[in-house]
């Protein structure tokens, strides 16, 4: 009874402290590098030529998401040229797909498979649910109609890449389109007020990190974290600590 209570208490604690921060009645929160010690960033075409070499030495950066295709037929222009760069600098990467309502979900995942190597030592790959301009946000896609995107695409990268993709969205998104599905699917979610109340695998806290290595200096990028230890991730995602090994993965 008392391990009972004492679960529902902290859980009441985590849910008042969310609503104070989202209104802004608490100073943001950042995550705690003991609780977090696995950081990474997540990146596009936005951020222009990046020294990996660079940016790998940063503490920050144990891993990168990597902007690759968008609907069913945009491929990021950089994609190649910053994955390649950062495997070879020893950062673990992943690449992200932004979820267009304008196309099927197979055409999509085509896209993406089109541009993004299966590769050993990869982060999964991942669906990056948002809406993204004036006229989504005034008549948002109804949840039957996300969901038939989703299923589609992820049906088709779990068959070619042989991992389920991770879902990028925001709380609020979450609560629209992903709440009360999708319960085997890691869950990156961005809140940059607090930690996301769902149990989430990744967490992007910050739109503004500056980090060495980009070539503006002014060019801000997305702050992450895992939520585990250095072994956790390793184990989480089958990857090798060894980055000799890691990095002599070549691309099927």
């Amino acid at each position: 009874m008392l391990l009972i209570i004492g679960f529902l208490g902290f859980q009441g604690w985590r849910i008042w402290n969310f609503y104070r921060s989202v209104n802004g009645e608490i100073p943001p929160q950042l995550p705690d590098p003991a609780d977090y010690p696995v950081k990474g960033v997540d990146i596009s075409y936005y951020q222009g030529e990046i020294d990996w070499n660079v940016l790998s030495s940063e503490d920050h950066v144990k891993f990168a998401f990597i902007k690759a295709t968008e609907g069913s037929n945009h491929q990021d222009e950089r994609f190649t040229e910053n994955w390649e760069n950062a495997r070879s600098a020893g950062v673990y990467v992943g690449a992200y797909h932004f979820v267009s309502f304008e196309s099927s979900g197979e055409t999509q995942a085509d896209n993406f498979i089109s541009l993004v190597p299966k590769q050993a030592n990869s982060l999964p790959p991942v669906l990056d649910l948002e809406l993204y301009n004036e006229e989504v946000m005034a008549n948002p896609p109804s949840k039957e109609k996300v969901h038939q995107i989703l299923d589609a695409m992820m049906e088709k990268l779990e068959a070619y890449y042989g991992v389920k993709p991770v879902i990028y969205t925001s709380s609020n998104l979450y609560m629209k389109y992903i709440f009360g599905s999708y319960w085997s699917y890691d869950l990156w979610l961005s809140n940059t007020k607090c930690e996301p109340l769902a149990k989430w695998t990744f967490w992007q806290y910050s739109y503004e990190g500056y980090l060495s290595g980009f070539a503006a200096d002014s060019i801000p990028v997305d702050l992450n974290v895992y939520n585990g230890s250095e072994k956790d991730f390793y184990e989480h995602f089958g990857l090798s600590p060894d980055f000799a090994v890691y990095k002599k993965e070549n691309a099927s």
